[in-house]
């Protein structure tokens, strides 16, 4: 009794151990089977069955061609692919079409990696201990899907937006390091948020972050595809794209982001007091009203006036309009609004990346990983709050301290 349950165990112990293999073999088979199928179907006879004198298909089957890999993610397998002559047009298999060695899933696999930090320099390694020996990959695979990503960008950047009902609109540029210049180059990235709540991602463009000429073009761009102004624009107070703003989309509203501020009037206080700074500072735009907000600014001036930090206590009054049009907005997207965290928060991930890739031979190459990460990094946004709410905000409908005061006919919510 013992003896038997012994072989079991190593029974079992074979299967375990080799149970990756097994997977693949009958994968392997099911997909041969199909194929098999597909050219049964095609010239509707089984395999050595004779053709009627009343069948009016052509086409023999004609062995298979050289045996090939095909890398799916449980592994690499290889399919013998069947031949068939004698048709009136060539043949194109609907489960592996011909020049594909790669699943759908492989390929998106790679730029998730990129996301998550992996050089280029390991793809090999990393690949082949994942999908096997066999893959169908070199130490070009990562480069020429990169030029694959920028044929899939170029067409991105010219889909229409004609009906895209963009409601607020976050923007900022992300450096890298590219070819032998001595400073980084800036891609422009524009986040749209919609009226059904998705966040978008409208535009990854190389450029200038600080030029008002490159934010107008990108914007012209969007303007020209069919995209109507946003209500709201979110972006840091140093950008260019106030200007810009104002020369293609001057109805829509601007927001400066609060976490720019902080830390630039925290940078015009001695460190021994940006602690308590910080406290106060970060009260400000959590108030309940614009009011209180201005009377929270004014508590925070006198304290910097206390002590001799008249610098600080300038700065957090400067452009002080642009800091609280948020309140003019439903209370439901304040937390969307404050900041350029909905666009800052990709960036994080991307850093990851540029950090491991060091420098781009050139900026080109570095907008197409960006661009390509962030559509990754797309799939997973926070939907933006109260939907219904954005349907009234594009509508027209104003508000005060994030409650509606003037509703526009055609909204959705009784007045």
């Amino acid at each position: 009794m013992e003896k038997k349950n012994t072989e079991r165990v190593e029974e079992s112990r074979v299967v375990w151990e080799n149970l990756e293999g097994m997977t693949r073999i009958r994968i392997q088979g099911w997909i041969q089977d199909l194929l098999e199928s597909e050219i049964t179907e095609l010239l509707g006879r089984q395999k050595s069955e004779r053709r009627s004198d009343i069948d009016t298909l052509k086409g023999y089957r004609n062995g298979y061609g050289k045996p090939r890999n095909l890398t799916l993610s449980a592994g690499t397998i290889t399919i013998n692919r069947p031949r068939v002559r004698d048709l009136e047009e060539r043949f194109e298999s609907r489960i592996l079409p011909l020049f594909e060695r790669r699943t759908k899933e492989v390929n998106e696999l790679i730029p998730e990696l990129y996301l998550h930090g992996l050089a280029e320099g390991d793809f090999d390694l990393a690949l082949r201990g994942l999908l096997g020996e066999e893959a169908p990959l070199s130490a070009s695979t990562a480069a020429r899907l990169k030029e694959k990503w920028r044929e899939e960008w170029e067409t991105w950047n010219q889909r229409s937006l004609k009906g895209c009902e963009v409601v607020y609109m976050w923007v900022d540029g992300v450096y890298v390091k590219a070819g032998l210049e001595k400073e980084k180059a800036a891609l422009l990235v524009v986040l749209g948020g919609l009226s059904d709540g998705r966040k978008e991602l409208l535009a990854v463009v190389p450029g200038h972050r600080e030029s008002t000429e490159g934010w107008s073009s990108v914007l012209r761009d969007l303007k020209s595809r069919g995209m109507s102004a946003p209500k709201l624009v979110i972006g840091d107070g140093h950008l260019g794209i106030w200007a810009g703003l104002r020369n293609v989309y001057p109805e829509a509203e601007e927001q400066r982001c609060w976490n720019h501020r902080i830390m630039n009037v925290l940078d015009k206080l001695p460190k021994k007091l940006q602690a308590k700074a910080k406290g106060l500072l970060g009260t400000i735009p959590y108030q309940e009203t614009r009011e209180q907000a201005e009377a929270t600014k004014n508590t925070f001036i006198a304290w910097c006036q206390q002590r001799d930090q008249n610098k600080a206590g300038v700065l957090i009054d400067h452009d002080w309009e642009r800091m609280v049009t948020f309140f003019r907005f439903p209370k439901e997207h304040w937390v969307h609004l404050r900041t350029t965290n909905p666009i800052e928060s990709p960036f994080a991930s991307l850093r990851i990346r540029t950090d491991a890739a060091r420098r781009f031979k050139k900026v080109d190459n570095a907008t197409m990983v960006v661009w390509k990460m962030l559509l990754i990094a797309e799939k997973r946004f926070r939907r933006l709050n109260a939907p219904h709410l954005l349907k009234e905000v594009y509508a027209g409908t104003t508000f005060k301290d994030g409650q509606i005061e003037n509703k526009q006919e055609g909204g959705v919510l009784a007045a």
